[in-house]
């Protein structure tokens, strides 16, 4: 299968094209706004996966390249890009494709981080309603530490929640977050769900910051 992340040039999308690189035979294709900056963080990955024997080939293009050669696409970027980067790969995404999204809203305050979403409810909803109709939208990968992800000498042992309404698009990022080795995936429902499982993310880094020993903090549920 073809995975885009666009966005694929920062924290999350590194470690998500890292460890599918690494875990698994998935391609992965890394966009951008700028495709030189694509390209270049893809040879960087692809330099990384080397040196532990992966020998794997990864793309960079500009993101609405990158969305147009993939089935599965993740939106791997801030949450006020999030709609602009719709916006700029709508055309190139057909009714046989699915956008998976894990940013969350956060803002920074004296006493710490905490969760903002925008006037949709949820980045999840926002997602939803910029989104063309025939493509079904999954949230998923939001509670991760990026450090922990993109670091590949690092044991997961975590969980990562899985909200859609289409259940075969739920099916698909649920098999490639199984994918990744330590990683698992749960079902948490329908994407109204979605702001609470946006909303541990400045939890997690609040708790992260306060406790030596947990800068890579994630959750596992028993």
């Amino acid at each position: 299968m073809r995975i885009a992340l666009l966005g694929g040039t920062g924290d999350i999308g590194e470690g998500l094209a890292l460890r599918w690189a690494y875990d698994t035979d998935h391609e992965v294709i890394i966009g951008s706004r700028d495709p030189d900056k694509a390209r270049a963080k893809a040879d960087e990955y692809e330099t990384e996966l080397s040196s532990r024997g992966r020998d794997v080939k990864i793309n960079g293009f500009t993101n609405a390249m990158a969305a147009d050669r993939a089935s599965v696409v993740v939106l791997a970027v801030p949450p006020y890009h999030v709609a602009d980067t719709i916006d700029a790969v709508s055309d190139s995404l057909s009714e046989d494709d699915l956008l998976v999204t894990p940013a969350t809203g956060i803002k920074r305050e004296d006493d710490g981080f905490h969760y903002h979403p925008p006037k949709a409810g949820s980045v999840t909803a926002l997602v939803t309603d910029a989104a063309p109709d025939h493509v079904p939208i999954v949230g998923a990968f939001h509670n991760l530490a990026a450090g922990r992800l993109a670091d590949l000498d690092a044991d997961l042992d975590i969980d990562t929640l899985l909200v859609a309404d289409d259940p075969d698009a739920k099916e698909t990022v649920w098999l490639l977050a199984d994918g990744i080795e330590g990683l698992r995936p749960l079902d948490a429902g329908g994407l109204a769900n979605a702001s609470e499982i946006e909303a541990l993310t400045p939890l997690l880094i609040n708790v992260a910051q306060h406790n030596d020993g947990l800068h890579d903090l994630g959750v596992r549920f028993q």
